[in-house]
């Protein structure tokens, strides 16, 4: 007598048990990532206090360091979920973070200090696309959106809590408090994702490709620092030509690299979706603004101001706590609004600099000028990064959720780096840390948010144009990153 055959598993069953605790571990791992950039701020200008030998502009690498690395390995990286599993990656990624945040904390001089940054960011860029993976794979099809929202709502968090919680620490130690941070919160991190987890079964994908992946990053960073050491080499300098010079032409070998490999470094057939592609281009402008206002603002304070690093967090604290609210609320807004939220958070962002630019003066005037536009701008951010971050995945079919939330990442973190080197390049080219070198600054961020909001409001699905990829068949699980694990 023969075995009756086992049950077909159900269609869109969650491979996961327990899906709420697998989206506190994917949302905590958001959370860390983008708190190790945003946290460092507020730090910076206690930088040159301990490493007097270092230029300002040199300096700021502690911060692109960890951008630049992160931006460009976001989606190659991601790739390795294919080779290794979702939650391997997770684990070496988590457990990578924590341990070179140790070691940024410990390193005696900046140039080793700005490798471990690089480190982080590496690291950093694999607990992105594994815990959206995971968190996709949690639960099915119909839930994945909101899911995604409440994900993009943790790093948004995460970069409005920065500043703050990094004055804190500051005041509390000193500048190595913001690394020493992510060492409990990665080890508690570590350590609920290894018994929540499951050890499911991984079926074996492709290398990704290493040569595209190496030539994003270096091309990313070629061009970072040709904007940030521009000023101090010469606009016209050889050093300035070939950085910038090769970082472009690495990039565009990871582009040309990207359309024939069979797993690139990019998935820029994604990019077909015009809402998709215009999500993207909303991200890049928008992180240059608000990456450029948050290594400004404390920096402000404590140079123009006098602020202690305390007094400067606790001075973005009304901004950072509108942030994460609206942040929340955005995650919970209807598709057909997500234009709408982005166009006026964008508005709002550009507002509030555009007030800093204008009306800011070397005598401390906190309460009628630097509030008001705070709040603004906080509310500002929270709507814009966690709608984008709904639109851009929501654009694509349900089994490309997971590439699309990656890439759209990526393109955040590259107006990350971008931002981070130009307020690197106009305060050295301006004469440093003064008045009017913030005053153009701000005035920067404000021209740059308001072209991401007149970018966004092409952000609708009326004239998205259906792909092949998008209207054919859904692929087979074990081709999909993030859902088949």
């Amino acid at each position: 007598m023969t075995a009756s055959p086992a049950p077909a598993p159900e269609p869109d069953r969650p491979p996961y048990a327990r899906p709420g605790l697998t989206l506190l571990v994917a949302c905590g791992a958001a959370f860390i990532a983008f708190l190790g950039v945003s946290v460092v701020y507020i730090a910076f200008p206690e930088l040159p206090k301990s490493f007097p030998g270092s230029s300002l502009s040199s300096l700021s690498w502690v911060v692109s360091g960890y951008t630049v690395v992160f931006a460009a390995a976001l989606a190659p990286v991601g790739k390795m979920a294919d080779v290794i599993g979702l939650r391997t990656l997770f684990l070496l990624s988590v457990t990578g973070f924590t341990a070179a945040s140790l070691l940024c904390a410990l390193a005696p001089t900046a140039e080793l200090l700005i490798v471990c940054c690089a480190l982080q960011g590496l690291f950093a860029a694999g607990m992105i696309p594994s815990s959206l993976g995971l968190l996709l794979a949690s639960r099915p099809p119909q839930q994945r959106p909101k899911a995604i929202g409440l994900w993009g709502a943790s790093s948004s968090a995460a970069a409005a809590v920065g500043p703050p919680l990094g004055g804190f620490l500051v005041h509390s130690f000193d500048w190595t408090g913001v690394f020493l941070v992510n060492v409990p919160l990665g080890a508690a991190l570590l350590l609920t994702a290894w018994r929540v987890l499951p050890k499911l079964r991984t079926e074996r994908g492709g290398l990704p490709d290493l040569i595209g992946m190496l030539a994003l990053m270096l091309g990313v960073g070629g061009l970072v620092a040709g904007l940030t050491k521009g000023s101090t080499w010469g606009w016209g300098s050889p050093a300035f030509v070939a950085t910038t010079v090769g970082g472009a032409l690495l990039l565009a070998l990871a582009v040309l690299r990207s359309r024939r490999h069979r797993v690139p470094a990019l998935e820029l057939t994604l990019l077909h979706t015009r809402k998709f592609a215009v999500a993207n281009a909303t991200f890049v402008l928008f992180g240059a603004a608000m990456y450029c206002w948050l290594i400004a603002a404390p920096l402000f304070t404590t140079e123009i101001w006098h602020y202690s690093p305390l007094a400067a967090g606790l001075a973005l604290t009304p901004g950072a706590v509108l942030s994460v609210a609206a942040s929340v609320l955005a995650g919970r807004m209807p598709r057909k609004h997500q234009r709408a939220v982005v166009v006026a958070g964008a508005l709002m962002v550009a507002v509030q600099c555009g007030i800093w630019a204008v009306a800011l003066r070397s005598r401390p005037d906190y309460l009628l000028v630097w509030l008001p536009a705070n709040l603004i701008g906080g509310v500002g951010i929270g709507a814009v990064m966690t709608t984008l971050s709904s639109a851009a995945a929501g654009a694509l079919p349900p089994q490309r959720f997971a590439a699309g939330a990656g890439l759209a990442m990526t393109s955040r973190q590259v107006g990350a780096a971008l931002g981070t080197g130009a307020f690197a390049a106009l305060t050295a080219a301006l004469g440093g840390p003064q008045l009017g070198s913030f005053r153009q600054v701000f005035l920067v961020c404000t021209v740059l948010s308001a072209l991401a909001g007149a970018v966004a409001l092409w952000l609708t699905d009326l004239a998205a144009r259906p792909t092949a990829e998008s209207s054919a068949p859904a692929r087979p699980l074990s081709e999909v990153r993030g859902e088949s694990r």
